[in-house]
């Protein structure tokens, strides 16, 4: 790989020692934000807390810092209670900066008005076994976490997390979706097809996303596709659970035109058949860009379940712009 290098170093148990947190230095116009990179509710000893972090350089000289491939010698995160009690290390970092071991790295430059970013799990670095708020902050070392490189630490703004209880599993054992805005339990409702269709719209154009996926089968949805679904009988009932959190992930995160999780400017309802068992519903959906406005008809299909219609797959078809 190119311009990958490596450094020896030796690391002792003792970490928080010689890398206290809270040290500046002055980087004139070179900021470091964190953000959460797909904010939802977050459980203790639940899925992964991800978190984006961007350097960002708005001085008019390049800025340059060495990035290992082993972020936890890069980055540190102090994550604290509201009492100020700082959380304990995770195993994982503990035994990945205690071993014998080379480092490798690349040195990134980041040129006047840009910014670098890359995500990690905060889970990676400090042990979230127990509900409450608690107050993150995170540090990057350009010269990699050495007990002589203290210079030039940048240091992020606080960012507040908040973790819930484990999650309550439902009768089936899957676990229950929480309204983000209210906390409540979101319980799927005995609705008509053509208002499950209206609801996951509505919850899409307001980026409430435990509200979208309320009424999506991912299973099924994700065994239309013949490799997939290969891969979904192959799996363990934890690996189709990764499979499925993936698939959310996907989802959520999309932006390509045609996907279901693509925002609509507006949408109407058209046509709603269905019998005891399945049914569609055709949507006219309009997305609006600089200089136009695309129109697509989405047709839902849905399967009645436990008294409960949800939405299985969809087929889109372009219908031009105006």
């Amino acid at each position: 790989m190119k311009n990958i290098k490596k450094v020896l170093i030796i690391l002792p148990v003792m970490l928080s020692v010689l890398f206290p947190l809270g040290v500046h230095a002055a980087q004139g116009n070179v900021e470091f934000d964190i953000r959460f990179y797909d904010r939802r509710i977050y459980y203790a000893e639940g899925d992964p807390v991800l978190i984006q972090v961007t350097v960002t350089n708005n001085s008019p000289s390049t800025y340059r810092f060495k990035l290992a491939d082993e972020r936890v010698f890069s980055l540190e995160f102090d994550v604290r209670t509201v009492s100020n009690r700082p959380l304990e290390q995770s195993d994982t970092l503990i035994r990945k900066r205690t071993q014998y071991q080379q480092i490798y790295f690349r040195e990134i430059a980041v040129e006047t008005g840009e910014s670098f970013s890359f995500v990690e799990d905060l889970r990676d670095y400090v042990k979230l076994n127990d509900p409450g708020t608690f107050v993150v902050k995170a540090s990057v070392y350009p010269e990699l976490i050495r007990s002589n490189a203290s210079e030039g630490i940048l240091e992020s703004k606080r960012l507040s997390l908040s973790i819930r209880p484990p999650v309550i599993p439902g009768p089936d054992g899957v676990p229950l979706e929480m309204d983000v805005a209210t906390g409540a339990i979101l319980v799927r409702e005995r609705l008509a097809p053509d208002r499950v269709v209206d609801y996951m719209l509505t919850a899409r154009q307001r980026s409430q996303w435990e509200r979208f996926f309320l009424y999506l089968d991912l299973e099924a949805m994700l065994s239309k596709d013949a490799a997939r679904r290969r891969e979904w009988i192959a799996e363990s009932a934890q690996g189709r659970r990764r499979m499925i959190e993936k698939f959310r992930q996907e989802l959520s995160s999309s932006t390509v035109d045609g996907t279901i999780s693509v925002s609509p400017t507006d949408y109407e309802i058209e046509r709603t058949q269905y019998n005891n068992f399945e049914g569609s519903v055709t949507v006219l959906q309009k997305f609006r860009n600089a200089n136009y406005t695309e129109r697509k008809r989405y047709t839902y299909y849905l399967q009645l379940k436990d008294n409960i219609w949800t939405i299985v797959d969809y087929s889109v078809v372009n219908l031009g712009t105006e």
